[in-house]
C-alpha cells in the first residue's frame, strides 16, 4: 500500500517535467527558426529598412525645398474704393484678379500654384477673395441654415494684421459639395470673403490670413 502511495506522488511531478520540456524545445525550435531567417535574410532586411529611410527622408527634403521655394511671397494691393484689401501669396503661384466687377463681387482674386486653370469649371481654386458689393451682416446670414443643420460651425474671427474689424470663421461645407474654410470680415458697406476649399493649402491660406490687411 505504501509502494502505490510513492508511485502515485511521482507521477505528477514526471507530468510537470514533460510539460516543460516540450514548452522547452518548442520555444527554442521557434527561436531558432527565427535566428535563422533572421541570418538569412539579415542583408535584405536592411536593405529595406535603408531603402524606405531614403524614401522618408527625400520626401521631407522635397516638401522643405517647395516650401522655401514659395519664398519672397507676392503681394496684391486692391483698389482703394474697396478698402485697399492686401494679400500675400507664393512667388510660385499665379494670380487672377478681375477689379471693377458689375455682379455681385465688386473685386474677385484668384490664386493658384504654377497657373489659374479656368475658372468657369468646377475645379478647386487654392485661395478665392473677394470683396462683394453686399453688406456684412447678409453675407453671413446666409449661412444660418447651415449652422443650425450641422454643415458649417461659425466662430468670431479677427485678422492679426486688422484686428479693429470683427468678423467670422466658417468651417464646413462653404459651398455647396465643397468643404473648406471662409473668412468672412466686414469693411466699408461691403465684406470681405476669403476662402480655400480641402486641406490641401491649409498652410498657405493660414499665412497669408496673417499677413492680411485693408482699410475700413
Amino acid at each position: 500500500m505504501h509502494k502505490l502511495d510513492q508511485r502515485g506522488s511521482l507521477l505528477i511531478p514526471l507530468v510537470l517535467v514533460g510539460v516543460l520540456l516540450l514548452f522547452t524545445l518548442g520555444f527554442g525550435t521557434w527561436a531558432f527558426a527565427g535566428r535563422q531567417d533572421y541570418k538569412n535574410n539579415v542583408d535584405e532586411k536592411i536593405s529595406e529598412a535603408v531603402e524606405a529611410s531614403s524614401e522618408k527622408l527625400s520626401i521631407e527634403k522635397e516638401a522643405e525645398f517647395l516650401e522655401r521655394e514659395k519664398e519672397p511671397f507676392k503681394t496684391y494691393q486692391g483698389p482703394s474704393a474697396y478698402g485697399s484689401l492686401t494679400v500675400i501669396y507664393p512667388k510660385t503661384w499665379s494670380a487672377y484678379v478681375v477689379e471693377n466687377g458689375s455682379g455681385s463681387a465688386v473685386l474677385d482674386g484668384y490664386l493658384h500654384p504654377k497657373y489659374v486653370p479656368d475658372i468657369k469649371s468646377d475645379l478647386s481654386i487654392a485661395i478665392r477673395f473677394e470683396v462683394l458689393n453686399s453688406s456684412y451682416d447678409q453675407v453671413v446670414k446666409q449661412f444660418d441654415s447651415k449652422v443650425k443643420s450641422g454643415k458649417v460651425s461659425v466662430a468670431a474671427y479677427r485678422a492679426p494684421k486688422a484686428e479693429e474689424s470683427l468678423g467670422v470663421i466658417v468651417n464646413g461645407e462653404i459651398d455647396t459639395k465643397k468643404t473648406g474654410t471662409m473668412v468672412l470680415l466686414p469693411v466699408r458697406d461691403k465684406t470681405i470673403r476669403i476662402w480655400t476649399e480641402g486641406q490641401d493649402f491649409k498652410g498657405d491660406f493660414d499665412r497669408m490670413l496673417e499677413e492680411l490687411t485693408f482699410n475700413q
